[in-house]
């Protein structure tokens, strides 16, 4: 039988054995508590000009082509259809495919006869809020820009008094420009408008980043909101590509050795515009290699070692912002994984019946 000074001993002991266990899980929880405030308020998490990334509830269509579901199914058929081209085989999709995050997945856009452009296909995504389109800001809205691939020769070759003679021969077409467009005949302004309507409706879905910035700490992972924070402060990429789009669709000579003058062949009195091209957006980038005006870049990689080296090339017109960086490998890892974490799950794109 045990003795009460035994079990007043093993009482004792229990009971320093529970204190420790306290004291244990204290310690532990204070510990994660300590880990998290650092991971959320610490220098690799905050959130740099978070009030110019917040996307915009609606898509801004203008009061003379307003959205209407007859309007984005006229202009979803026109754009996948090749008949307005003038070998009936290149549609508006065969060059901005949604496959390759509506661009082409080629160094260059390949055009009538199969031959070579002078210039890598750019995305529409997002062109409902864009200013000037085209790599060299040559048409200052989507409806002008609709009709510009479709006429010229080295890419749709399409004489666009005849493609409104085709269409209108189409009875299917009849049908779905009544219902688009009441009492507007089928003509090049109406296949224009209703193009230009459904590319505003091709908008990026959020990404881990939008998440991110609306609140979420998990949304994207340490190496990207380091990323993000290289973003703002030492590579300065938010200088060019700022906006909830992440560009500020201006145009700028960053260095590249493509003797191509782009926005200095409308410009050509303006220094600063010559080799110029417009800053591209870089919502879902990681799907639109390669990359550059010229495609001259495969990888994001590559593109990020570009602008590390400070460029290619040095002449008057280089951007000033176009400069050593001096990232380091785990910079650059960082800096890619934020870019990464732009791209967006979207819905696919149904391809529409063409009409007869």
């Amino acid at each position: 039988m045990k003795t009460l000074a035994q079990h007043n001993s093993k009482s004792r002991f229990l009971k320093s054995c529970a204190a420790l266990v306290v004291i244990a899980l204290f310690a532990i929880g204070l510990f994660f508590k300590q880990s998290t405030v650092a991971a959320n308020t610490g220098k690799t998490e905050p959130r740099h000009n978070a009030e110019k990334y917040q996307r915009p509830r609606d898509i801004p269509y203008p009061k003379e082509n307003f959205y209407s579901s007859e309007r984005e199914l006229l202009g979803r058929t026109l754009f996948f259809d090749p008949r307005l081209s003038g070998s009936n085989w290149i549609s508006c999709a065969s060059c901005h495919n949604p496959g390759f995050s509506w661009g082409d997945g080629l160094s260059k856009g390949i055009g009538h006869g199969m031959k070579e452009l002078g210039r890598r296909t750019p995305t529409i995504l997002n062109l409902a809020w864009a200013e000037l389109l085209f790599w060299d800001g040559r048409a200052s809205s989507l409806e002008e820009q609709a009709l510009g691939p479709i006429a010229s020769a080295g890419e749709m070759n399409m004489n666009l008094d005849q493609m409104v003679g085709k269409i209108s021969s189409i009875s299917g077409y009849q049908e779905l420009f009544k219902r688009a467009y009441p009492g507007e005949s089928i003509s090049k302004e109406t296949v224009a408008k209703a193009i230009a309507l459904f590319e505003r409706g091709v908008v990026s879905g959020k990404s881990p980043f939008d998440d991110w910035i609306g609140g979420n700490d998990q949304a994207m992972s340490a190496e990207a909101r380091r990323g993000y924070a290289l973003f703002n402060e030492k590579a300065d990429c938010v200088k060019c590509h700022n906006t909830w789009r992440f560009t500020d669709d201006g145009f700028h000579d960053i260095g590249l050795t493509s003797p191509d003058n782009g926005r200095g062949n409308i410009l050509k009195e303006i220094e600063v515009m010559q080799h110029a091209f417009k800053t591209p957006t870089l919502r879902n980038v990681d799907r639109r290699a390669p990359y550059m005006h010229d495609g001259s870049l495969g990888t994001l990689e590559q593109v990020i070692e570009f602008y590390n080296k400070g460029g290619a090339v040095k002449r008057q017109s280089v951007s000033p912002e176009i400069k050593p960086l001096n990232l380091t490998d785990q910079e650059k890892h960082d800096l890619l994984a934020f870019l990464r974490a732009l791209t967006s799950v979207d819905k696919p794109v149904e391809v529409p019946s063409l009409p007869r």
